[in-house]
């Protein structure tokens, strides 16, 4: 009887084709993590959905091949238990001597750099695709849809997104991998937010963003604006006023400190405190002098202090809040759309009817334009051109209401103004007072900030005034109140 060698060698539980496999799929993802992080590292700007490559999928693979390695060793373990004592155990043998094993040595030899280089042009390619304008927008297509489209209406949709919500610097790198793995989590799970919220609380300062192409040093002075509105009347009255929109400077070394841009982070700071999360409920602001000087406003029912984590700085984005997702109102839409002749503004009630079928709340994009098709159709049966004005409405929806994310012009204030939203009026309403009362922080008029240098329509519009003209409001006596108070970004209350 033979007896067994005192020193019996270890059978190698890793050596099964299941287990090989699960080496060369871990040996892939891990090259192709290993690119990817290399490429983005080193790209000018960062892409937030490149985490999802870099850590999501990648490395899903690669703990896919660990998984086989491990499937591979147990089975053959399993295997080894099963076999009688002293048989020999099931293993991988390569005999060159077999031309067998010799083709499959060279299919090995050559698939592998072959594989390589597969995987890392895919790796490449996927990194082009994932830093595209179009991959932000539409990888995750409904919650997306309302950015995507807004910004492709926007004047900065030539802006590519990660140079505004990443930028550059490694932490914000860092950061934008880890929300693009919550967002693709919330995604795949269907539990994202609807609508969107803003502000966005982790946004990167607009320092160190908008000022890489805005200079806040740069004087504008002022700027000639031209609006034209259409009451809700039978004739859709035409009411534009052309003005001069006093935006100014920050700071002296090209121009004089005055202006919309006074507020700019630099010589001046301003802080506040919002009680709400859109940040539109403002009852404290201090103000801070080049001279060191603090000054602080309060409405009379704010009692105590804010604590110092609640206080915010103020910077560009709480003026311009909607620069690249602009979602604009009914009556704003229409408004453009009847000044470029694209809805003709001789049809009678077009502008009412056009903003109250707009308004109407809809529960799908394929109900909201079914619904505008037939209402536009039954109110002018007898128009000619009822195709484009069907069109023309319809494509408003499109580009400015999205039910199924609950997105429009009602739920994202837009702060560049005073007309729909407080805006301005946050702070200057005459209600924010130093504590002795004898300060406020209001506008002393219309002309702090703008020129009005026409208004009404037909000659009206023909005699400028460069000293500008006190505001007239077409319905009722004009006197001291919010404008957003009736104008709602609808029909007007």
């Amino acid at each position: 009887m033979n007896e067994p060698p005192a020193n019996p060698i270890r059978p190698r539980l890793v050596r099964n084709w299941l287990s090989l496999a699960g080496f060369i799929l871990a040996i892939g993802s891990f090259f192709a993590f290993v690119l990817l992080f290399a490429i983005d590292l080193m790209a000018e700007h960062s892409n937030p959905y490149m985490g999802i490559l870099t850590y999501v999928v990648a490395p899903g693979f690669l703990i896919s091949g660990m998984a086989l390695i491990t499937t591979g060793v147990l089975l053959h373990r399993w295997q080894l238990r099963k076999s009688l004592p002293g048989a020999p155990p099931p293993r991988i043998t390569i005999d060159l001597a077999r031309p067998q094993d010799k083709k499959l040595l060279a299919g090995f030899l050559v698939g592998t750099p072959v594989f390589l280089l597969l995987t890392a042009f895919g790796s490449h390619r996927t990194y082009q695709v994932s830093e595209s304008v179009q991959f932000c927008g539409q990888a995750c297509h409904t919650p997306m849809k309302p950015e995507f489209i807004t910004y492709q209406n926007s004047p900065h949709a030539r802006v590519s997104c990660v140079e505004c919500h990443v930028g550059p610097g490694a932490a914000w790198y860092f950061k934008s991998k880890v929300n693009g793995v919550r967002m693709l989590a919330s995604t795949l799970a269907n539990n994202f937010e609807r609508p969107i919220k803003t502000p966005v609380k982790n946004l990167r300062p607009a320092q160190e963003t908008c000022e890489e192409c805005h200079w806040p040093q740069k004087f504008v002075g002022n700027l000639e604006r031209t609006y034209a509105h259409f009451l809700a009347d039978e004739t859709n009255t035409p009411f534009t006023v052309r003005m001069l929109l006093n935006v100014g400077g920050g700071e002296t070394s090209s121009g004089r400190t005055g202006g919309i841009h006074w507020h700019m982070n630099l010589g001046n700071k301003v802080e506040y405190l919002a009680t709400d999360e859109q940040r539109q409920v403002i009852p404290w602001v201090r103000f801070t002098d080049p001279q060191g000087v603090v000054t602080e406003y309060r409405t009379p029912n704010f009692k105590g202090d804010p604590k110092p984590s609640e206080i915010r700085r103020m910077d560009c984005m709480d003026c311009h809040n909607r620069p690249a997702h602009h979602f604009r109102s009914p009556s704003e839409a229409v408004d453009l759309a009847m000044s470029v002749a694209r809805i003709d503004p001789r049809l009678s009630w077009v502008k009412s009817n056009a903003v109250e079928v707009l308004t109407q709340n809809y529960g799908s994009e394929s109900e909201a334009l079914r619904k505008i098709d037939s209402t536009l159709r039954t109110t002018y049966t007898n128009y000619p051109q009822i195709d484009s004005l069907v069109a023309e409405v319809q494509d408003i929806f499109r580009n400015n209401f999205f039910p199924e994310m609950k997105a429009n012009w009602r739920v994202y204030p837009d702060n560049i103004s005073h007309k729909n939203w407080a805006g301005c009026f946050r702070c200057h309403d005459g209600r924010h007072k130093t504590p002795d009362g004898k300060r406020s922080i209001k506008a002393s008029d219309c002309n702090s900030c703008h020129i009005i240098l026409a208004q009404g329509s037909g000659p009206q519009l023909e005699t400028l005034n460069p000293k500008g003209l006190p505001f007239f409001h077409i319905d009722a006596e004009y006197s001291d109140f919010s404008c957003a108070e009736c104008h709602t970004g609808g029909l007007v209350k």
